[in-house]
């Protein structure tokens, strides 16, 4: 290996390590000492639940584990904005699981907290994937209750989606561990199965304070709303357990006796690890970002046997497509190339970038893929469409539009990866979140905003120096400066990877390693959920 493969390797496994630390962090919750507490009511925390309810030796895809990061400091912060959630398997069924963190502001509800629940809710219904919510949440964080309450993607939006999940035949359990109240407790009780932890667990419209306040009832929460009373008197829930782990042996046990699935047929073969190792994708992706290299050379570095066969690979290169196979799943592959390349015209076009002819090539692949029931698999690395007289000339935007139809009328599943850039409407093309990717996850090299973080600063700067001027003012060189590094830091704080997984643009950040588990854990998902017919609708020629 050279000198730069072991620079950018060196580079690559710090920004790694830096990942882990967080997602360490972050999987504490509240804290040692809320754990602690929690323990010693006989409860298990939800990312225990988790472990303990899923099948040994078998895969937890985390969904939003870095959500809320860096959010709500001036209330203590809500690391993974107080809830877990991801796809596992129980009794051998793939699941969308929700468990709500008590440790982390007793599992109040932010306004994070609610995107992250209809993201799985998502997920789930996307795939018609069975869901379990493990349910341990105090309600709405009161003091933001105007962010969270009225909306139509806020709070009550889980509900409809309950409803909903119900009417097309998507299993949801739901298991009463500690708290549910208010609105809360119609999440579980509109699920097909709710189950109660006996002492620990309750349900209540109105607390017992509440209702001393409201009708002058004095009563305890056990006696209100407990797993006795709700088993025994109400009815509401169905059967109650001495503690966790007897309730979630309950749960494991209705998932043994789910019937199977209709199919969509996505072909698999047996899986091949890539004869490439996969771990020099590290000294590959340069430190420098501006820097090209050969994005084959990462593809080669993901697929089963490193077998790749591309489609297209003298016309419109500088995007990549072809067929492969990850984990023994038939993938359609659309990626960026980053190196220099030389058009059919003999011209030299920039990594990157994508031209009327790229784009015109990844339209009809895409069109390809949906027609043989190949899932697509995104690797960004976008600097944008090519500008310029010749770009508009040529029908940039016309190419462009092909491209962004026949992706946006995808039946196929779409996984995102951003590698690395992910700038404007190379963002839209590539399938970036507005798109509907089953899964979309960053790599810690990515970054995503309109431009670069130079680009924008600098067209800022112009605009700040035109008003400037425009007033009969001038800005000094030593005020220029200053704008810039103001106007630079801000942006590069929003391109940051963690800035994106906080707000939940990505569904996570994850080490380039875990990309294939990513993809084959996506369309096992994505084979529970049959295919559409596909209809591309208006693409001008």
């Amino acid at each position: 290996m050279d000198l730069e493969f072991n620079k950018n390797e060196d580079a690559y496994k710090q920004l790694c390590y830096l990942l882990k630390t967080r997602l360490d962090k972050v999987k504490l919750g509240g804290g040692e000492k809320k754990i602690e507490k929690h323990h010693e009511k006989g409860k298990l925390t939800a990312r225990e639940r988790i472990d303990y309810l899923t099948d040994e030796n078998t895969d937890f895809l985390e969904i939003g584990a870095l959500t809320a990061e860096g959010m709500y400091e001036d209330v203590g912060g809500c690391p993974s904005a107080g809830v877990v959630t991801g796809i596992g398997k129980v009794s051998g069924k793939q699941c969308v699981i929700v468990a709500n963190d008590a440790t982390v502001k007793a599992g109040a509800w932010f306004p994070m907290t609610a995107k992250k629940n209809l993201r799985a809710q998502e997920v789930s219904m996307e795939n018609r994937l069975p869901i379990i919510y493990l349910v341990d949440s105090a309600g709405v964080f009161l003091p933001m209750q105007d962010e969270i309450f009225p909306d139509k993607e806020h709070f009550g939006r889980q509900f409809r989606n309950n409803a909903k999940m119900s009417s097309i035949g998507i299993i949801q359990i739901a298991a009463i561990m500690g708290s549910c109240v208010a609105g809360g407790a119609y999440l579980p009780i509109m699920s097909d199965e709710a189950m109660i932890v006996d002492k620990t667990g309750s349900i209540f419209l109105a607390g017992s304070y509440l209702v001393k306040a409201a009708i002058g009832e004095s009563i305890d929460n056990e006696t209100l709303g407990g797993a006795t009373t709700h088993c025994e008197i109400s009815g509401v829930t169905d059967n109650k357990f001495a503690n966790d782990q007897e309730c979630l042996d309950a749960i494991r046990a209705i998932f043994d006796k789910i019937g199977d699935f209709e199919k969509a047929g996505f072909n698999r073969a047996k899986p091949a690890p890539p004869k490439k190792d996969i771990q020099e994708i590290y000294g590959i992706f340069p430190k420098d970002r501006v820097k090209p290299y050969d994005t084959l050379e990462i593809i080669e570095r993901l697929v089963d046997d490193s077998q790749f066969d591309q489609y297209k690979p003298l016309y419109g290169k500088t995007i990549l497509c072809g067929t492969g196979r990850v984990d023994g799943w038939a993938v359609g592959i659309v990626a960026n190339q980053r190196k220099i390349v030389k058009s059919k015209k003999g011209e030299m076009q920039m990594g990157g970038v994508i031209y009327s002819d790229s784009a015109d090539k990844a339209a009809r692949f895409i069109m390809n893929c949906n027609q043989r029931k190949i899932p697509l698999v995104f690797l960004q690395d976008v600097s944008g469409f090519m500008v310029g007289s010749k770009a508009e000339h040529g029908g940039i935007i016309k190419d462009g539009a092909k491209m962004v139809n026949a992706m946006a009328n995808c039946v196929v599943p779409k996984f995102t990866f951003i590698m690395g850039n992910s700038y404007g409407a190379g963002n839209y093309a590539m399938c970036g979140k507005a798109y509907d990717p089953r899964l979309i996850y960053a790599w810690p090299t990515s970054q995503i905003a309109v431009m670069s973080g130079s680009a924008a600063a600098n067209t800022l700067l112009q605009i700040k120096v035109a008003a400037s001027q425009a007033k009969g003012e001038a800005l000094s060189e030593a005020e220029k400066q200053e704008h810039l590094k103001e106007i630079t830091d801000r942006y590069d704080q929003q391109l940051s990877p963690y800035y994106a997984a906080s707000r939940l643009w990505v569904d996570g950040i994850i080490d380039p390693v875990e990309t294939r588990k990513v993809i084959s854990m996506g369309i096992e998902a994505a084979n529970h959920a049959p295919l559409e017919k596909f209809n591309v609708g208006v693409i001008q020629t």
